[in-house]
This record gives C-alpha cells, sequence and structure tokens, in this order.
C-alpha cells in the first residue's frame, strides 16, 4: 500500500513539474514577445517576433536538453550548454535549428551504437557517450556566434542562401552549416569507422598503420562515414528551406547545400584528424591493450605532443 501511495505521489509530483516548466516557459517566452514589441516599436526598423516563435525556441530545446539527459546523452552541464545554443539557433532560423537537430540525434545514436565494441578499443569510453558543456561548446559555439551575427543581420527568420540578395548573411549561413556538418562528419567518422572498418586505421600524416582509437586514424569507412554526416546535415538544412523560406522560385537554386554539406563534413573530419595527428598523445598501453591520450610508464608512443592535452578529463590515467 505504501509502495502504491509512493508511486501515486512521484507520478503527482512530476506531473505538477512539468506544468511548473510549461508555465514558466509560457511566461518567459511571452516576456521576450513584449520586450521585443517594445524595440520594434521604439526603433522602427526591427521586425517582431511572433510569441509563437519565443515559445518554440525555448520549449523545443528545453525538452531535447531534458531528453538528452535522461537517455545520458548529455550531463546536466552538457544539457544547460544544448538549451543555450538551441535556443538560439532556434530563434534564428529554422534551418539552423533542423541542422543542429540532425547533428545531435545522429551524433547520440551513433555514440551508443556498437558501445560494448567501443569500450574494447577506447580507454576513456562513456556509457552512453555523455557530453558535457565543454563538448557542447566545441561543436555548438561558433554557430552559436554566428547565429547572433546573423539575427544582427538580417534579423531571426528564414531566407534562401543567395549571394545577390544578402551576401553577408548567406556567407554566415553557410559557415553555420559547414561548422555543424564538420561535426557531424568527424563525430560519423569516429563512430562508425572503427566499428565497421576491416583493415587497420592509417595515420593521415604518415599513412603507417596503427592502432583503432589513435588520434588522427583514418580509414575508409570512416571517411565515407563523414561525408555521408555533413549531407545528412545538408539535406536537413535544404528541405527546411523548401518548407519555410518563401519565393524560393526567385532565389538562386538550393540543392547545391547539399553537396556544400557532405564536402564540409569530409574535409571538416579530415582537418580534424590532422590536428589530432599532431597536437593530441595518442600511446598504446599494453597493460591494458588500448589506445590511451596520456603518456604513462606503460603507454608506447604512437604521435602527437603530451604538452598540448594537459587538462584533467584527458590525462587522467585510464580504468
Amino acid at each position: 500500500m505504501q509502495y502504491e501511495e509512493h508511486v501515486v505521489m512521484k507520478h503527482y509530483f512530476k506531473m505538477m513539474t512539468d506544468m511548473i516548466v510549461l508555465c514558466a516557459t509560457l511566461a518567459i517566452s511571452l516576456s521576450f514577445w513584449i520586450i521585443s514589441m517594445t524595440a520594434s516599436t521604439y526603433y522602427g526598423t526591427l521586425q517582431p517576433v511572433s510569441p509563437w516563435r519565443w515559445l518554440f525556441s525555448i520549449l523545443v530545446p528545453l525538452s531535447l536538453a531534458s531528453h538528452g539527459l535522461k537517455r545520458k546523452s548529455l550531463d546536466y552541464s552538457g544539457a544547460l550548454g544544448g538549451m543555450l545554443v538551441g535556443f538560439v539557433l532556434t530563434m534564428a532560423n529554422m534551418s539552423f535549428f533542423t541542422s543542429l537537430l540532425t547533428f545531435f540525434l545522429t551524433s547520440s545514436k551513433l555514440t551508443k551504437w556498437k558501445g560494448a565494441v567501443k569500450k574494447k578499443m577506447d580507454a576513456e569510453y562513456k556509457e552512453g557517450g555523455q557530453r558535457n558543456w565543454m563538448q557542447v561548446f566545441c561543436n555548438g559555439g561558433v554557430p552559436t556566434e554566428l547565429a547572433l551575427l546573423y539575427m544582427i543581420e538580417v534579423g531571426p527568420g528564414e531566407m534562401p542562401v543567395d549571394f545577390g540578395k544578402q551576401y553577408t548573411a548567406t556567407w554566415m549561413c553557410l559557415s553555420l552549416l559547414g561548422a555543424l556538418s564538420c561535426s557531424t562528419g568527424d563525430t560519423w567518422a569516429s563512430e562508425v569507422g572503427p566499428v565497421l572498418s576491416r583493415s587497420p586505421p592509417r595515420l593521415i600524416t604518415t599513412w603507417q598503420v596503427v592502432p583503432a582509437g589513435t588520434n588522427g586514424g583514418v580509414t575508409p569507412v570512416g571517411l565515407v562515414a563523414s561525408l555521408l554526416g555533413g549531407v545528412t546535415v545538408g539535406v536537413a538544412y535544404f528541405i527546411t528551406q523548401l518548407l519555410f523560406v518563401k519565393d524560393l522560385s526567385l532565389a538562386a537554386p538550393q540543392w547545391p547545400i547539399v553537396v556544400y554539406g557532405g564536402m564540409a563534413g569530409l574535409l571538416g573530419s579530415m582537418l580534424d584528424s590532422v590536428l589530432g595527428a599532431i597536437m593530441q598523445y595518442s600511446g598504446y598501453d599494453e597493460s591494458i591493450g588500448k589506445v590511451v591520450n596520456c603518456e604513462s610508464k606503460t603507454a608506447k608512443w604512437i604521435c602527437g605532443n603530451q604538452s598540448w592535452t594537459t587538462t584533467p578529463s584527458i590525462c587522467s590515467p585510464p580504468s
């Protein structure tokens, strides 16, 4: 009986918490809308943002961050960072939001995919691949800055990617798409390549065979995965353009966005591998049979420089 009452009370408190969060979200979105209306009236040149866009920009990132926290894709700091990044990108442009959403969902799924296999190769593998605030801002910091600059340039809203009509804003859109495609391509390569590749990875700087999990190691499967990851983000951006942008028939063709996303994913992943091979230490620890990212008596150097990687999260001894 007491157990049943405990379960009922638990569900009741959860329901009340959800209602409080929803009411707070509505209040915040309406407050921002009032501020937006006031600013547009005062300056006379700003287009006011609809209350529905405010609500969507707050509620959806909040829901995604909560979902990522429950599924252990994010820790608490990562959830807070993700909410901030999601809010800015969603407010700026729906195409930015769907690109970010594609990166987050696909990367989270692939990080958990074949976890048992990855755990055997990676000494620092986390169950669920929880991302903290630093990892969130490493992937979302540049897109967030670009989204803010975009809103300063043209205001919140969707627009065609067209250099003839909005030269500066178009560069911002492509830069943001490139950043997210790069992050997606790199994640896909690192999560898919070591698992599916039948040939050992090769160090991108010297082309020598290296153990799986080495920073800077690439495989044909990983390179294809990085290309497909970028294409996926490009497709998400392109479809959103078709759904939300008006008068696309008067603008430049939008389909090259998909090709651009794929190339950004591939080239960004390769650049990350070059930087990883040069700047991040990799060594093979014979005592555990895994590649590690910090020097030790049992680790044999493969590539990289320890002096570039001195943060506690990287140099903690493997368990």
